[in-house]
């Protein structure tokens, strides 16, 4: 299935990505809200075209927003070794390290992932050396 959604002139790029984080209160009443806020809240896409069509848009402050057609891809995580079975069903717990010099940390807190939510493992990817001993496997969760 095609997705397509508007985002700032600026970013469309292909094969750019970003994480939609959700609708803005300010867009209620915009006639393309559809458009923009057809994605999932807390997912991360990827851009695949960029259409021509622009529009403008309140919240850009001056830019304008753009047609693209996206698809979503799965979330970096880490999550304890034990829960990391490939295509498995888990409740996702955020790390409660908050050692923000870490190389993993933005992976021990995943974007847009929350806390008691349900994600399923798309792929396993191997162990993270944690710093505080914590047994982590590298996962793209969906």
């Amino acid at each position: 299935m095609t997705l397509i959604t508007l985002i700032g002139t600026s970013q469309a790029q292909e094969g750019g990505e970003f994480y939609f984080v959700g609708p803005l209160n300010d867009c209620r009443d915009c006639k393309l809200k559809g458009v923009c806020f057809n994605l999932e809240p807390g997912s991360r896409y990827r851009i695949l075209e960029v259409r021509p069509q622009t529009h403008e848009c309140h919240e850009y402050l001056g830019e304008e927003v753009t047609a693209a057609v996206v698809e979503k891809i799965p979330t970096p995580a880490a999550i304890p070794k034990k829960q990391a079975i490939d295509g498995s069903m888990i409740t996702y717990q955020e790390s409660k390290c908050e050692n923000l010099a870490c190389e993993n940390y933005r992976i021990c807190h995943a974007p847009g992932k929350s806390e008691g939510s349900k994600y399923s493992i798309k792929s396993v990817h191997g162990d993270i050396g944690c710093p505080k001993g914590e047994k982590l496997v590298r996962v793209d969760l969906f």
